[in-house]
């Protein structure tokens, strides 16, 4: 059956089955115009494990959403195909996460790496595991490219997107990056994971097609990440979120702040979107939440101003969504996986019938 004819076929109106897909859509991913795809890892989560079920949270969730969508109608016949959780990174992740868990406890009693060659070992083990993830990663988002895919990363934690912004990199030689986010994220191989979800883009910042980085909702960081920030001048463009809200607070609307954000970005967009940079009412469960942030309906709207101003959004990634048994959490976060892949949709012009 032609996608065509899926959509003449489908009732969005009806019951979502449960399929196996997202939202109980009836595309495959040969048909899809937008692929999901999960990364099933938070090795490095510092805080509260569990995001590598994110993506599995979200895809049970989906069958609660409607799909009528007010920035882009008949959104759903874009096609959107959420890939299978892979079980052999999935069970790697489980086994190597209780290892992660002794280490950094290990590090919080102020205990010296070098004073014990078992630390040691497990380190090295974790990062060439994460290595490992990475080429992984680096490898199925090259072949979803080459089938000319638009692209969703679910994690997991927020290391799990640094192959898909290299490949991106291979493929565009200037983009930007919105992200949105309560941490900078511009650690140097935190607690000395090379890939730590708090590295991620001090570990893209090596990436040279990427040409500005603008981090929204930030507030919690610390010296040495405003030092890289600092270093990095015009190529990092931070709006803090006390600075968001004292405007706010002060008169300014919330549509001239986003105005001021598109305006940093360049042409193509990538938006990395860490659920923690939305008030934690919305995703309470999720690795390290902190008081702040955006609105549901404030993150949406910006996007949608992004692809209003002409700007393409090239990619996505949504991580740190808390994974099986946290229901409001998934159901959050597959609101927010539906409305990015309808809005990359719109911004590169692809066809709803």
């Amino acid at each position: 059956m032609t996608k065509k004819e899926k959509i003449t076929q489908f009732n969005p109106s009806d019951v979502a089955i449960q399929n196996g897909h997202f939202i109980g859509l009836p595309f495959q991913e040969k048909e899809a115009s937008i692929v999901l795809f999960p990364v099933p890892w938070d090795l490095t989560v510092s805080s509260t494990a569990g995001t590598a079920t994110g993506a599995q949270n979200i895809l049970e969730c989906s069958n609660q959403l409607d799909l009528c969508d007010p920035y882009v109608t008949d959104a759903w016949k874009l096609g959107i195909f959420m890939r299978p959780i892979n079980k052999k990174w999935l069970k790697r992740n489980q086994f190597l996460r209780s290892k992660a868990s002794q280490y950094i406890d290990f590090l919080e009693q102020g205990f010296l790496l070098d004073s014990d060659d078992y630390m040691k070992k497990a380190l090295a083990e974790m990062n060439e595991a994460c290595q490992e993830l990475k080429d992984w990663v680096y490898q199925n988002c090259m072949a979803l490219l080459d089938d000319n895919k638009l692209v969703g990363l679910i994690g997991g934690d927020h290391s799990c997107p640094l192959a898909y912004l290299e490949a991106l990199g291979e493929r565009h030689d200037n983009f930007g990056v919105l992200q949105i986010d309560a941490h900078l994220d511009l650690r140097k191989a935190y607690e000395g994971f090379t890939y730590s979800h708090a590295s991620i883009f001090y570990n893209a910042l090596a990436i040279d097609s990427m040409k500005k980085l603008v981090q929204l909702g930030i507030r919690d960081y610390c010296e040495e990440e405003l030092q890289v920030v600092a270093a990095q001048k015009e190529r990092i463009k931070v709006f803090y979120d006390h600075d968001l809200k004292a405007a706010q607070f002060t008169g300014k609307t919330f549509h001239d702040i986003c105005l001021e954000i598109i305006d940093q970005l360049p042409q193509k967009v990538y938006i990395s979107f860490d659920v923690d940079g939305l008030d934690p009412k919305l995703c309470p469960n999720t690795g390290t939440p902190v008081p702040g942030g955006l609105d549901f309906d404030q993150a949406i709207y910006l996007v949608h101003q992004i692809v209003a101003k002409g700007k393409q959004i090239i990619g996505f990634d949504l991580c740190e969504t808390a994974g099986w048994g946290n229901a409001w959490d998934g159901n959050v976060a597959a609101r927010l996986a539906y409305k990015l892949s309808n809005l990359m949709g719109a911004s590169n012009q692809l066809s709803t019938t």
